[in-house]
């Protein structure tokens, strides 16, 4: 019988590890954001700044999907253990860097190893957690992503002011370090499922165009509506739909019943939370003349009721041992609907009311995004527990990248056609509010006889780690 805690003394190391390793990656992200114009403006690179984000998002999808397809053969603690070395080297590349190139080339090394560490935890945690307890693991996993959103922007912004911008990133490695010590004997300890894993060619090469095609479809957005733009995004949209079509879930564009339903709904919904964040600051800061600061307060709101709907949830899950968690979802991606729609019309947005809306889109990604991610590991069969985590991280990572860009071509464009600024951004949240729309429509696919699944399954299985 499994422990009722992921503390308990068979489950600490792994769950602190793990968490330790989530939060670095999370602070990491927000902390290059925080001083990314310090860094530019330094190495005379202001002409490469998107290149610092690009190229962390383009490998990070690389590395995702890869790994995806190779962890359910190598098992995660190698892959892990090469991702965890890429992530370091490219912490400390980027901290030694003396021009832009090479601060880039280390981003894209600190995006591979980023997206190859989080499809190995979600593998782990498929693999070494009983069902009960994955609710648990997962919403602990969200609050220390999310917590870095609170203070690791005022943090990098101190050291870069204090200090400098390179020791954020040598900051870093001493938290991946005891990370690693931590979780890593854990995961050489999991025992993969012993089954013949189906042959697929070209996963890499595959990976490799979708990344060239994503780089290409985001440098034509940012060119609209020049003609090299729109040549350059059909180009970008035609190289990436092959890879798609290969790589995700049979039937995730067309929101297939069960697994495809529930990713393509999860990458909706969350790049609607995440284009809200970008969105809202700058129209906090641009139209309501907020400081950073201020903004940046704000949208911590979110994160806050994040995290404590992410403690919640599992106790819910537990109360009806997963019965509702499609329910859940669909309740979730509602809430985010009315946080959103509160704050779609610029114009009359205050600070009051852009509190009220992050609140209530916080408590629908919290319950949302932390529930879809439990829900999505009963789906998985014997031997595809790296694939459907690879799945799970490619949607928290592709598709917020992809929305954002669209976003930000949206307002350039009606800038460019004489649009105000309070316009063009309701204009992206209401764009936003599409995606929501989209996310409930797939979400009403999940198989709804899944808690007869889930409960035939686990009562039938018993976590493989040791």
């Amino acid at each position: 019988m499994s422990s009722s805690s992921i503390f308990s003394p068979r489950y600490l190391a792994l769950s602190i590890g793990i968490i330790l390793a989530a939060m670095t990656i999370g602070f990491e992200g927000l902390a290059v954001t925080t001083v990314a114009p310090v860094i530019a403006g330094e190495l005379q690179g202001l002409h490469l700044f998107g290149w610092i984000f690009s190229a962390y998002l383009l490998a990070q999808i690389i590395g995702t999907l890869v790994v995806g397809r190779q962890v359910d053969r190598k098992g995660p603690a190698i892959l892990f253990s090469i991702a965890i070395c890429l992530f370091a080297v490219g912490l400390i590349a980027a901290a030694v860097a003396d021009n832009m190139y090479v601060l880039i080339a280390a981003r894209a090394l600190q995006g591979f190893g980023a997206g190859a560490m989080y499809t190995c935890i979600y593998t782990a945690i498929s693999l070494s957690y009983p069902d009960e307890l994955r609710a648990k693991i997962l919403g602990a996993l969200g609050t220390a992503y999310v917590l870095p959103s609170m203070l690791g922007p005022y943090v990098a912004g101190l050291i870069a002011e204090q200090w400098s911008w390179r020791f954020v990133f040598w900051g870093v490695l001493p938290f991946l370090f005891l990370a690693v010590l931590l979780s890593l004997p854990v995961f050489r300890k999991i025992k993969m499922a012993q089954v013949t894993a189906k042959k697929e060619s070209g996963v890499v090469g595959l990976s490799v165009l979708l990344a060239i095609g994503t780089g290409v479809f985001l440098s034509g957005l940012g060119m609209l509506p020049k003609v090299l733009g729109i040549v350059l995004t059909v180009a970008g949209l035609a190289l990436m739909a092959q890879p798609l079509l290969k790589l995700l879930p049979q039937g995730t564009l067309t929101f297939r019943a069960g697994l495809s339903a529930l990713i393509a709904s999860r990458g909706l919904f969350f790049a609607a939370y995440v284009c809200t964040q970008n969105f809202l600051v700058l129209a906090l800061t641009d139209t309501k003349g907020l400081s950073p600061d201020m903004a940046g307060l704000i949208v911590a709101s979110a994160a806050l009721s994040w995290c404590i709907v992410a403690i919640l949830q599992a106790r819910w899950d537990a109360a009806d041992q997963g019965r509702g968690r499609q329910k859940r979802i669909i309740a979730g991606i509602l809430l985010m609907l009315a946080g959103i729609a509160i704050m779609v019309w610029i114009p009359v947005l205050t600070i009051w009311t852009a509190i009220l809306g992050e609140v209530i889109a916080g408590i629908g990604i919290g319950l949302a995004h932390t529930t879809s991610g439990t829900l999505a590991f009963t789906f998985s069969k014997e031997g595809e527990s790296g694939q459907v985590s690879g799945s799970l991280q490619f949607a928290d990572s592709f598709t917020p990248g992809v929305a954002i860009g669209i976003g930000g071509a949206l307002i350039a464009l009606t800038q460019a056609g004489g649009m105000t600024m309070e316009g063009s951004i309701t204009l992206a949240m209401a764009f936003n509010l599409l995606l929501v729309l989209l996310s409930i429509l797939a979400s009403a696919q999940i198989k709804k006889n899944q808690p007869a699944q889930l409960n035939k399954k686990h009562a039938q299985s018993s976590p493989r780690s040791t």
